[in-house]
Formats: C-alpha cells, sequence, structure tokens
C-alpha cells in the first residue's frame, strides 16, 4: 500500500539507493552527536485538558447530521456515511475515545510545542547551527544527499519547495526522505524480509538520532532538522506503528479503524511538517486548526491512494475499505478480488470519493494559513490528488483494470494555479473549525 510522502503522488517504485541494506547495521558513525537535542515541550496539566476534551466533544456529534463535525466542519450533503462519533461504547459499557479523538489529542501535543516557540520568540524562527567543529561539511552533504532524492522520486514537490528558505526545504528534504524510507521498510523490495523486530530497531535508531546520535547521512539530516524546529517525535514514531499495521493487518472493519491507519501512515506527515513550513505571521487561525487541516490533506491523500489502488492492493490479498460499508452496498471481498464493476460498485466508490473530497475542502482551508513560501508544493499536491479522483470517475470506476493517474501535461498545467493560489497576499479565515 502507498503511502502519502510530503502530500506528494509517491512513485510506484524506490530502489534501494536509500540505504536499507545498511539501515539496520553499521552506519555512518561520524554523525555521531553532532548535536543534541533541546526542546522545552510544552506540559498541559489535568485541568487544561479535560477542558479541551469537553470543548471537542460538545463540537462533535452523535447524531447522523453531524458527522465529520470533529473535522471541524459540516458538510452541506452529507451522504450516506456511517456515523464517526465521538464517543463509543465496548462490550462492558465503559466509555471508549474513538480513533478520531486519539488522533487529536496528538494533533493537540504538536501544537502546543509550536504556540510554546512562538510564545517565546514571536515566530517560528530556526535555530543556528551548533554542530560540531568538522562536521558542518558532513552536514551540508547529507541534507544535499535528502534533496537528491526527493528530486529523483517527488519532483513536483521538489520543484515547490524551491521557494521556501534554503533552512525550511532542507529541513522537508530531511523529513521526506525519512517517511521515504521508513514507508520502503514494507512496501519496497526488501518488505517480504521485514519483520516486527525489524521495525522496532528502526524506532530505536529514531529514538537516537532525535538525541542527537544519527546512523547515516540521512539521519544526520533529520537529527539537524528536529534541533532546529519544534519537531515532536510522536508523529515518527506513529508512522511506524502503521507499518507495523501493514504486517498484521489486511481488512478494516469500519471507517473509524481505517481513519487510523490513514493517520498513521499519511496524516502524520503533515504533523511533522508544519512546524517546518511555518504558518504565516498574519494568520487569523489557531494553532491547533492548522495542524487539524494539515491532518486532514494528509488523510484525504491516503484515502486518494487506497482508491487508487483497489486492484493493485486486491492481487496482494489486501482491502483497504471500509467492511461495513462494503457489505451495506451488497458488496463482498470476493466482488473485489473478482474486479467485477457493477452499479453497485458505482453506487459505492462515488460515497468513497465524496468523503475524500469532503477531507481535502477542510484542508484547502489550512493552507492559505501557512508561511506564503511555503504554500506552493502544497497546493501542487492537493490539486494533483483530487485530479486523481476525477480519474477515477473518467475510468468509469474502474480501479481493478485501470490505475488512475495525473498525465505530465495536466500536471504541467496544475503548477501555474497552484502557483497563483499560494501567492495570495490575504490569509482567510478558517471559520467553522471548532478545535480551540
Amino acid at each position: 500500500m502507498s503511502t502519502v510522502l510530503l502530500w506528494v503522488i509517491t512513485p510506484a517504485e524506490v530502489s534501494n539507493s536509500l540505504g536499507f541494506s545498511e539501515s539496520f547495521h553499521e552506519g555512518g558513525r561520524q554523525f555521531h552527536n553532532l548535536r543534541s537535542v533541546n526542546r522545552a515541550a510544552s506540559s498541559r496539566n489535568g485541568r487544561w485538558k479535560q477542558r479541551e476534551w469537553k470543548r471537542r466533544w460538545s463540537s462533535c456529534s452523535l447524531n447522523a447530521d453531524l458527522k465529520y463535525a470533529c473535522l471541524g466542519f459540516v458538510p452541506e450533503d452529507s451522504g450516506n456515511f456511517p456515523v464517526v462519533s465521538s464517543l463509543i461504547a465496548n462490550p462492558a459499557g465503559e466509555i471508549a475515545l474513538t480513533s478520531e479523538q486519539k488522533v487529536y489529542d496528538v494533533v493537540l501535543k504538536q501544537a502546543a510545542l509550536v504556540k510554546e516557540q512562538l510564545r517565546a520568540n514571536g515566530t517560528l524562527e530556526v535555530k543556528q547551527d551548533r554542530a560540531v567543529p568538522g562536521s558542518l561539511h558532513l552536514l551540508n552533504e547529507a541534507y544535499d544527499r535528502c534533496g537528491e532524492v526527493c528530486a529523483e522520486y517527488a519532483k513536483t514537490f521538489y520543484l515547490g519547495t524551491q521557494l521556501m528558505t534554503p533552512e525550511r526545504r532542507r529541513a522537508i528534504w530531511a523529513i521526506y526522505v525519512w517517511c521515504r524510507r521508513t514507508d520502503e521498510l514494507v512496501d519496497g523490495p526488501n518488505a517480504s524480509h521485514i519483520t516486527p523486530t525489524a521495525l522496532e530497531r528502526w524506532e530505536l535508531r529514531l529514538e537516537d538520532l532525535f538525541t542527537g546520535r544519527p546512523y547515516d547521512m540521512f539521519d544526520a539530516a533529520l537529527s539537524d532538522t528536529v534541533a532546529k524546529f519544534p519537531v515532536d517525535i510522536q508523529p515518527f514514531k506513529d508512522m511506524i506503528e502503521g507499518m507495523r499495521m501493514d504486517l498484521i493487518k489486511s481488512r478494516y472493519m469500519n471507517f473509524d479503524e481505517l481513519y487510523l491507519y490513514c493517520y498513521y501512515v499519511a496524516g502524520t506527515v503533515g504533523l511533522m511538517s508544519v512546524p517546518v513550513m511555518g504558518i504565516a505571521p498574519d494568520s487569523p487561525a489557531t494553532t491547533e486548526s492548522v495542524y487539524n487541516a494539515a491532518l486532514a490533506l494528509g488523510i484525504a491523500n491516503q484515502l486518494t491512494n487506497i482508491l487508487r489502488d483497489v486492484g493493485e492492493d486486491a492481487r496482494r490479498g489486501r482491502i483497504y475499505l471500509p467492511q461495513d460499508e462494503l457489505a451495506q452496498a451488497g458488496l463482498s471481498d470476493e466482488d473485489i478480488f473478482a474486479g467485477r464493476v457493477t452499479d453497485k460498485w458505482r453506487s459505492f466508490m462515488k460515497n468513497q470519493i465524496k468523503r475524500a473530497r469532503m477531507f481535502f475542502q477542510e484542508a484547502e482551508k489550512g493552507v492559505t494559513e501557512l508561511n506564503q513560501a511555503s504554500r506552493w508544493p502544497v497546493f501542487a499536491s492537493l490539486l494533483l490528488y483530487q485530479q486523481i479522483l476525477d480519474e477515477i470517475e473518467a475510468n468509469d470506476y474502474d480501479n481493478f483494470t485501470k490505475r488512475a493517474y495525473v498525465s505530465k501535461a495536466k500536471k504541467l498545467l496544475a503548477l501555474p494555479a497552484a502557483y497563483a493560489r499560494s501567492v495570495m497576499s490575504s490569509s482567510r479565515t478558517l471559520s467553522g473549525i471548532t478545535v480551540g
């Protein structure tokens, strides 16, 4: 299953040039102790958190007419989607949190880190280099290599990053490469050899680079990035958790389960990226709402990946579609494995595409709140991904034998449109987002 990396269409295949063969052996030890990460993460006491959840619950609905209210908006025509409520009762009668709320807790934590720096400095400024003597050349080389990887496998996004400041551009490259390497663990040429133990080692390696002990040049670039920007380790760990799910899970009973998976493998990228991309100084939006929009874009992109890759995933024995919604539409796993495009399938796909577009609508509100220099690559990705949904429709919903893709000509046409939207002078208020 392809995952969303830095809001850009993933390549069909990435070679082993990113260093996976060496990823669990000794790496470039000269990068160890380049710097130590000093970050004062803001703490939240229980009373504040309880108050936040109370406000959150009040804006989420147990009523079918207000489904998706937890995303900050209520669609005019919500269609026949199952309710994704804020609270659910387990068999013991206890109230449990849904995936939405679990993810929102992470969103609040990430937003708190950014707000702490904004309160301290008035801006998301980049910390100055404090690399040990003699290592700066190696560090620059590490970032350059990350840029080469991004340019090779994410050409459109790479072009968009050229408008960003050098520090932000290099940091985004470093995050992209780490996400690409993580995804390749379970979706690359060596995926059949990856075990839960291997992912545990990858997570330990992540913890090391967050404390200034990188294993190789790619790790060194990310280690430097997280020392300069208020980036938290949790979204990175959550992405690894998504890889664990891919090792053991091939069905999703409902959208609540699928939502959590989409957060793990794609929504996390938005949370990683916001501190680097920056929020416009004159933005009237709350930090939480910007993070929520970034999360929505990751979810939308991953839902689009899923709908595009139904046939490909089915041939691998995987179905990333809510089982209960398939049953409600009169469909089964056998229908998907058979690849039959029927009226039932078309109706089902129309609803799935509608849901993805709802997430895109929510995400679009937040892009204009980013630092102006960071908007172009995000807008470009958003527009291109939405066109994948258009192509699925153009293929008469046959995503079993036809792969929906955006032609190079359409990509080229989308870039000027994305650029024009990225340089809009006025920032739009994120009305309707009720995330505090």
